[in-house]
């Protein structure tokens, strides 16, 4: 079915730090020649400026903390530990956003003692900075905010973790360009987006997610990393038990070595590697601009073209593709697929193989203009279904007695292994959005699934 999606993007002037815009050194930040001269900062001068940016958030952490404790009750006499809370050279990673149950707050203390252990190593510290908000009328929410400031005032790791409350626009455009790590973990596929990683992404944070939203889209191994996910696992206490300990293994042998493996410089280069190519390739998707500019495109312009040819000439557009339709549902019920066949194929399916797939269609009433015959194609899975189909219109080559006509497609194999095809037709019409619009669909009578064949 012709659906498709535009994905969000955010806006770079408000989320990117002054600091990291000034290395574009006058580049607008809302094209890619922008972030290709961020990237292309040297490795000791983007080091720096992400030291300074965690520098300010540390600062504005222990500024809310205190505020937060005295709130509470307490008195600056018992407060002297927030001034070594947090340090602005130890791997930071973030964690702000409202707080519904399924982007698990609390995902993080499925294991208490594993997540102390990360955060008061003596070699490869990491720190956490968490923030959100709850709805009101969200009791479950409130109570998982709980649960983290509970633990996060423990004695034995409150200079490693912190909770902000009153989470806001000020805070969080400290918060992004300060985290090395933006971590996202709600229940897949339930992440309608997650632009939080976006805005941390703009400003050199990479990310570590489970694979939904934008992430699912745009993650290729090299801006950060995907989270396993327990697919399957219908117990939901195993599943975030078994979610949890990917987390924890992936901070601790992949994200703290990246970030504290040093080179004689004193600067992790695989780190800053991973930054680089964060900036050059997540700073122009990521954008606003860009979504906007998909948009405009892709929907808005063909929606207000055709509009205009549909109310052109009095609407006689719209008359003429009405009176079709009418045609085409009457003559729709005798149109079938007689047969389908394919060769060219020798003993073996190789990467490469041409395959000349053959239909021959009766019509009755109708023509071949109206009507698009297509191949369906692509690998097979055990059971002989198409995974992840393609189709492409098929020629029409030959026409017979009785309103019968032979359509053919050669088709290129782009992969080794089972090949899987079938056909079907459809309605066409200029004035169509889509061949799917009416509903009307023909296939082959004994296709079992989608595979009227299948060559191994």
């Amino acid at each position: 079915m012709p659906i498709t999606s535009i994905t969000n993007g955010v806006h770079a002037p408000t989320w990117v730090a002054r600091e990291v815009i000034d290395l574009a050194h006058g580049e607008s930040i809302d094209d890619a020649p922008g972030w290709e001269a961020i990237a292309n900062t040297p490795d000791e001068q983007l080091w720096a400026t992400k030291r300074i940016l965690r520098e300010e958030l540390v600062e504005m952490a222990r500024t809310r903390l205190r505020d937060s404790w005295v709130t509470r009750g307490a008195s600056d006499a018992e407060l002297g530990w927030i001034d070594s809370v947090l340090d602005p050279d130890v791997l930071t990673i973030g964690f702000a956003r409202r707080v519904p149950s399924y982007k698990r707050l609390t995902l993080m203390l499925r294991n208490p003692e594993r997540l102390k252990a990360l955060l008061t190593d003596p070699d490869r510290p990491v720190q956490l900075v968490v923030a959100g908000k709850a709805h009101p009328a969200d009791d479950g929410g409130k109570r998982l905010i709980q649960e983290l400031v509970h633990f996060a005032d423990k004695e034995d790791v409150r200079e490693r973790i912190v909770f902000l409350p009153d989470y806001d626009i000020a805070m969080a455009t400290v918060l992004y360009p300060g985290c090395d790590v933006w971590l996202n973990n709600p229940i897949r596929p339930l992440e309608a987006s997650g632009t939080s990683g976006m805005k941390a992404a703009l400003n050199g944070a990479l990310n570590l997610s489970i694979l939904d939203g934008w992430w699912d889209e745009w993650f290729d191994g090299e801006n950060g990393w995907a989270i396993p996910t327990a697919d399957g696992v219908e117990d939901a206490d195993r599943r975030d038990d078994i979610e949890a300990e990917a987390l924890y293994a992936l901070i601790e042998n992949s994200v703290a070595p990246a970030f504290y493996t040093l080179d004689e410089r004193g600067l992790p280069t695989r780190w800053l590697a991973m930054v680089r190519h964060t900036l050059r390739t997540l700073g122009p998707k990521v954008l606003a601009s860009r979504m906007l500019r998909e948009y405009v495109l892709r929907l808005y312009m063909p929606a207000a073209l055709a509009s205009r040819a549909v109310e052109g000439g009095n609407f006689e557009s719209a008359r003429n593709l009405a009176t079709w339709k009418k045609k085409v549902r009457a003559a729709w019920p005798s149109i079938r697929i007689d047969h389908v066949e394919a060769d060219g194929v020798g003993d073996a399916v190789n990467l490469g193989t041409p395959i000349t797939v053959r239909a021959f269609v009766s019509l009755g009433d109708l023509t071949p203009d109206d009507v698009i015959v297509e191949t369906v194609y692509g690998r097979v899975d055990a059971d002989d279904r198409l995974s992840h189909p393609q189709h492409a219109a098929m020629e029409q080559v030959e026409k017979y007695d009785g309103g019968r006509w032979q359509f053919r497609l050669v088709v290129t194999l782009d992969k080794n292994g089972p090949f899987g095809y079938t056909v079907r037709v459809l309605p066409r019409h200029p004035g169509l959005a889509t061949p799917q619009e009416m509903g009307l669909q023909v296939v082959p009578p004994l296709s079992a699934g989608f595979a009227d064949g299948v060559l191994r």
